[in-house]
């Protein structure tokens, strides 16, 4: 029996960092193959709610050799439309996509410098030699709960944000939200809209106008170079871990997430969640700072945009006013809630806004740090041949997201090309 060829790469995931190393890959005429755990763009698919839009702009959202042209490029993609233009891309540039293909193991292989990839595919397990592996499978894997979750009454529903899909789902009755990020903000919204009763345990995140001074906050961004801002230029490193600001896709241009957006419409602001005793949640006196912190970064965006205008002689209307995007300084200082009855006020679902973690237990090799973060520089992992691709700031601000594809992908094609 012929033995199989070792393969130059494995790719794990067909999101857009694995579709994006493919195309490198294949102008490069390397041999390898993508494998993805279910469908191609899976965690679009099934990790997020019926109503989700991109944060992004379309313009922002072309892969490597096929950068956005429609007719459309200052409004949003909702999940299905950004899956179909991968699925268009695995066609176009004829990637090796090996669907329904479950990574089971990473391992050393019996060749030196060689890496054995075992996979599920069909109820069959299976074995690819590979020269080199990139893990583009991103950082939605596991989602991270509080364990405070246990302390809750048995008769409340738990969520996370990758399980709900929307307000019909849900038990009757209030909604407890827990975590004021982009997901936990626009949950919030939807919930609102269906005419749920919503309370929102907020957190320390940053807001962001979704337009100013006439264009997209990104395109200010991606012009004054702020998407290329690169981890070692950042003064404080924990900068990489802050959660991503509020703001939204839906609408036509998207529109502004806040806090006090929400207040106007009904939503009941809480501090941070610190215990539950019997039926009640006890909150902290967070709050306040919570809706400070929002109310100084947007400002301090608007500034940065106004003196690069100054700076730089570029055109751009006076700033307008964004009801959404105005202080409400007294906001949470009156008599704020601490301690919340959950079965008195109806709640009777929580929905856990609170994060994913990846998981690499799969892989033999030293690959994560203490808090679970992939050990890399610019994407190479200290095992030779072993790279990841996709992940937040992998080498800039803009890693995370499709727009930031392109030049990490290249980097690391480069890097197998030099090895190999």
């Amino acid at each position: 029996m012929t033995e199989a060829p070792i393969l130059d790469v494995v790719v794990v995931g067909a999101g857009q960092a694995g579709l994006g190393i493919g195309y490198y890959l294949r102008e490069a005429s390397r041999d390898f193959v993508i494998l993805e755990r279910a469908r191609i763009g899976e965690t679009w698919r099934s990790q997020r709610w019926d109503s989700f839009a991109l944060n992004t702009p379309n313009w922002m959202n072309g892969l490597p050799g096929a950068h956005y042209d429609g007719l459309a490029p200052d409004e949003f993609w909702r999940k299905d439309e950004l899956v179909e233009s991968f699925e268009q891309y695995v066609d176009r540039f004829s990637l090796p996509v090996r669907t329904g293909a479950n990574v089971q193991s990473v391992r050393a292989g019996a060749e030196p410098g060689t890496f054995k990839v075992e996979y599920e595919g069909a109820g069959t397990a299976r074995t690819i030699a590979t020269r080199n592996v990139v893990v583009a499978s991103g950082i939605m894997q596991s989602p991270r709960i509080p364990q405070i979750k246990d302390d809750f009454p048995e008769w409340i529903t738990h969520l996370h944000t990758g399980d709900y899909r929307n307000p019909a789902q849900l038990p009757d009755g209030a909604v407890l939200v827990v975590g004021s990020g982009q997901s936990g903000c626009q949950i919030v919204e939807d919930l609102v809209a269906a005419g749920r009763t919503v309370f929102l345990c907020t957190s320390k995140v940053g807001r962001l106008p979704r337009r100013y001074r006439g264009r997209d906050i990104l395109a200010w961004w991606n012009e004054m170079g702020f998407l290329d801002v690169r981890v070692t230029d950042l003064e404080d490193p924990a900068a990489t871990r802050a959660a991503q600001p509020q703001i939204s896709g839906l609408g036509r241009y998207g529109h502004t997430v806040s806090l006090q957006m929400m207040a106007d419409q009904g939503v009941v602001l809480l501090g941070r969640a610190t215990s539950v005793e019997g039926d009640t949640l006890l909150v902290d006196d967070s709050l306040a700072m919570h809706l400070r912190f929002g109310d100084e970064r947007s400002a301090e965006f608007k500034r940065n945009i106004d003196e690069y205008i100054e700076r730089s002689g570029v055109e751009a209307p006076a700033p307008e006013v964004d009801p959404a995007d105005v202080p409400q300084p007294t906001l949470g200082l009156t008599e704020p809630i601490r301690r919340l009855d959950l079965h008195a006020e109806g709640i009777r679902t929580v929905i856990w806004s609170t994060g994913f973690t990846a998981d690499f237990s799969w892989i033999d090799a030293p690959v994560q740090d203490p808090d679970g973060a992939p050990i890399h520089e610019r994407g190479v992992s200290p095992t030779p041949g072993l790279y990841f691709l996709g992940f937040p700031w992998l080498s800039s601000r803009k890693s995370g997201i499709v727009l930031g594809i392109e030049s990490d992908a290249e980097y690391i094609a480069d890097c197998i090309a030099e090895r190999l």
